[in-house]
């Protein structure tokens, strides 16, 4: 990804760089959550691109409740439409597994798609939670957060992980740091001081 791309302005404080952006949310209050996911899906809708939610912790009705709490103004819901809610496992583990390089050869093909159909650029956010079920694979995951960071193409895409501190452990969150070349800190949009080049990364990322 470009970590040298130029910045736009986004809803909360701080900047997504244009272009291509991994960024992490690690948080211990769901209105913090709620406030900063909302300004990146509105920001999202309001460049045309397709956005997508991936959800474990909360359910559609929930997050949508939020939503329009916060002020986002939501497309009709629909199979292909610009913002759509589905579970995190049937996004990260289809098959009752989590294969990372399966996902992520996956991506280009997905990217392309969505050019295709006209939109602007791809973003997502996630709640990772499901990565501590014990799904087959799900040790992989920190591996498959560095491997995001090698995904080129010209299509400009956005994925933001969003970790529970009440929930993950201090070890894992520190690791977590490490594959993310962004950060979300007070509410702004940071170079993330922690971020190790991917190739440390996966060779850390046991």
């Amino acid at each position: 990804m470009n970590d040298e791309a130029r910045s736009v302005a986004i809803d909360f404080k701080g900047e997504l760089p244009e272009g291509s952006c991994h960024l992490c949310l690690i948080f211990d209050d769901d209105e913090q959550r709620e406030k900063i996911a909302s300004a990146y899906i509105s920001e999202g809708l309001r460049k045309g691109e397709l956005v997508r939610y991936f959800a474990d912790a909360s359910s559609p009705q929930d997050i949508r409740a939020w939503l329009a709490r916060m002020g986002v103004e939501l497309p009709e819901e629909g199979a292909g439409g610009p913002f759509s809610i589905s579970a995190s496992m049937d996004a990260y583990c289809p098959h009752g597994r989590f294969a990372p390089e399966e996902m992520i050869g996956g991506m280009l093909p997905r990217y392309e798609r969505a050019k295709m159909a006209g939109y602007s650029g791809s973003r997502s956010c996630g709640e990772m939670t499901w990565a501590l079920k014990g799904i087959p694979g799900s040790e992989k995951l920190l591996a498959y957060e560095a491997m995001l960071n090698t995904v080129g193409g010209d299509f400009p895409h956005s994925g933001m992980c969003m970790y529970d501190a009440r929930l993950f452990d201090g070890a894992t969150l520190f690791k977590v740091l490490q594959v993310h070349p962004y950060m979300i800190a007070r509410g702004q949009i940071v170079r993330n001081p922690f971020y190790l080049r991917s190739e440390e990364a996966l060779s850390n990322a046991v």
